[in-house]
């Protein structure tokens, strides 16, 4: 109950600022919820009792010289008079406060938002928002991450650690660092502003003999760990860099390796070691295991579920991603223990490698094999099925059919959710809007 009313302020809120949208600039000073009135008020009162210690000081020195006279108005009548020395001492406040607020302000504001007060008041609004987890890796975490940011900065991405593969998988060996490179992303679809620095973080060096391939921000994080001497300072730091709204925190600290067992053709059973590996197998994964089995959870990882309103697992891909983090015994027991929803997204599109063929409802069965039943409270799959054949990475793969467990599984939420501009993903737009409906309800 306490959640679904702080969940109706959030909206109720959202409303009266639609109205104030086409107030002038200088009024949405007056906006509810930026935390800025009780201040001018307080600057109103301070100035009030300045001018009254002023009086009692002139009144003390009594005579004044004749100018006083004009000075204080008054040859004119006595409310006329009062009324023109507060019309002119409002003004040179109200002046004098929206000129201290640019001088100050404005050299370190971002150019996404359209005023100050707007950037206040969405600073408060999403400081007040709910707190929601995303658990996953790649690209699909950070779809969610981009569109859940405008409506809150209580965000906690918690991020696998198993990549192994190409930048990251190099600096994993070379430096003995954690994987960087699902962090970088989730650091830069949660800056404030995807702008240069945002794009500088993404860049991916294409020449050079040891640099090529690297990306800038893996570099930085791993720069900075080294700075810093541990890994989870270098993401906090790095997140202050891009002004990241929420955290990102690996699920262990510990170096894990993800392996499967892969069904083969002629009946057999393979095991194959290395995320970056497990894709390129042929054949058809039955389980995915960590090694070692009971990696230590990182502590920050737990206490963010546990004190969650929702946590989102997925899109991504189910086994190198999602499941990597799944299979960390001490989140597992935390997403059991939590009084959170939990809502697995499904993918818009099949996985090479992984789960070619699989329907929405072979996704949660398999999900399911790993975690155990019940643990899923709602399940979110894409029915927008395009007539193009979606593209993951450069390989050509299939829809997710939603048919099935729309049938059969009563927690299934539909929705359109494809990003017509980037096949194969979701949009982060849309997937934002299904998933606070589902919180509010």
């Amino acid at each position: 109950m306490p959640r679904d009313l702080g969940i109706i302020a959030l909206m109720k809120r959202r409303v009266i600022l639609a109205g104030a949208q086409s107030w002038p600039t200088h009024l949405k000073w007056l906006t509810p919820g930026i935390g800025v009135k009780r201040w001018l008020l307080l600057l109103a009162l301070g100035v009030g009792l300045l001018s009254l210690g002023g009086t009692v000081a002139l009144r003390a020195a009594y005579p004044l010289p004749r100018y006083f006279y004009y000075v204080t108005l008054q040859f004119l009548p006595r409310g006329l008079r009062a009324f023109s020395f507060l019309f002119v001492a409002t003004g040179i406040i109200g002046y004098a406060v929206w000129g201290l607020s640019r001088a100050l302000l404005v050299p370190i504001m971002s150019g996404a938002h359209p005023s100050i007060p707007q950037a206040l008041y969405d600073y408060r609004r999403r400081g007040r928002g709910p707190r929601i987890v995303v658990i996953g890796g790649g690209h699909g975490q950070s779809s969610v991450l981009r569109g859940m940011k405008a409506f809150t900065s209580n965000l906690t991405a918690i991020v696998t650690v198993a990549d192994d593969g190409g930048s990251s998988g190099r600096l994993r060996r070379d430096v003995g660092i954690l994987p960087p490179g699902d962090f970088r992303n989730c650091i830069a679809a949660l800056a404030d502003d995807e702008a240069l620095m945002t794009r500088l973080f993404q860049y991916r060096f294409a020449n050079g003999k040891d640099l090529s391939g690297h990306s800038f921000g893996n570099l930085f994080i791993t720069a900075m760990a080294g700075v810093t001497g541990s890994f989870e300072s270098a993401l906090k730091e790095s997140s202050q860099v891009l002004a990241v709204q929420g955290r990102v925190l690996p699920s262990t600290l510990e170096a894990v390796t993800l392996c499967a067992d892969v069904s083969r053709e002629d009946g057999s059973v393979a095991r194959v070691c290395g995320e970056s590996a497990i894709p390129l197998s042929s054949g058809r994964i039955l389980r995915v295991t960590l090694i070692p089995e009971s990696p230590n959870a990182y502590p920050g990882a737990i206490q963010a579920i546990l004190a969650a309103d929702l946590v989102v697992i997925g899109p991504g891909s189910l086994y190198t991603s999602i499941l990597a983090n799944l299979l960390v015994p001490q989140i597992l027991e935390a997403l059991k223990a939590t009084r959170a929803t939990l809502i697995y997204v499904c993918n818009v599109a099949t996985q090479p490698g992984e789960t070619d063929g699989y329907t929405a409802q072979e996704h949660v069965r398999a999900l399911e094999r790993h975690i155990g039943e019940g643990v899923i409270d709602r399940i979110v799959v894409n029915t927008h099925l395009p007539k193009s054949v979606p593209i993951v990475g450069d390989t050509e793969c299939d829809w997710v059919r939603p048919e099935a467990i729309m049938s059969e599984d009563p927690r299934t939420i539909v929705a359109d959710l494809v990003d017509r501009t980037c096949d194969g993903h979701h949009n982060s737009e849309r997937l934002a809007e299904a998933l606070l409906t589902l919180l509010k309800e």
